[in-house]
């Protein structure tokens, strides 16, 4: 199975990027990752809503631009809906034995996702009702994923 995570902006905390090239490592032998990262709109700090939707916008094209028609899209909505890690696991285990091959996951900006790319996915996940920060949710997603994975195989991991 091939999952691709596109998010948008540039990831520079050294942290994060090191937490996501460990779980990237141990999701080898599981899936081929592919990690896609489009330009986020540059902005003013103070939008009016109209100019907010004109970003979003923009960076929904960006993300749909990677999205393969064939791909099964996941967007990461605070409105969508709430998986345990073994309701994530189950969806994944499920796509791969339906013969999807290729699952795209989608991480919005700092403003969100457009009502493009939200038409355009095939389920919408939430991760609360708790807002947090576009990059961190990059390492929160891909740690889940590998979760998803060791729950598929009955292979163990904390709890």
């Amino acid at each position: 199975m091939h999952i691709q995570i596109i998010s948008v902006g540039k990831l520079k905390e050294k942290y994060l990027v090191q937490g996501i090239a460990e779980y990237v490592k141990r999701l080898g032998p599981y899936a081929r990752i592919t990690l896609t990262e489009v330009p986020d709109e540059k902005a003013p700090e103070v939008l009016s809503a109209a100019e907010e939707r004109q970003v979003v916008a923009r960076e929904g094209e960006r993300i749909l631009s990677h999205v393969k028609d064939d791909a099964h899209v996941v967007a990461l909505a605070i409105g969508g809906e709430l998986w345990s890690s073994e309701e994530l696991a189950a969806h994944i285990d499920k796509l791969g034995t339906y013969g999807t091959s290729h699952v795209v996951f989608v991480i919005g900006g700092s403003l969100g996702l457009s009502d493009a790319v939200l038409k355009r996915a095939d389920k919408k996940l939430s991760f609360g009702r708790l807002t947090y920060p576009h990059q961190l949710m990059r390492l929160v997603l891909v740690e889940q994923i590998y979760r998803a994975m060791r729950i598929n195989r009955g292979e163990p991991y904390h709890k």
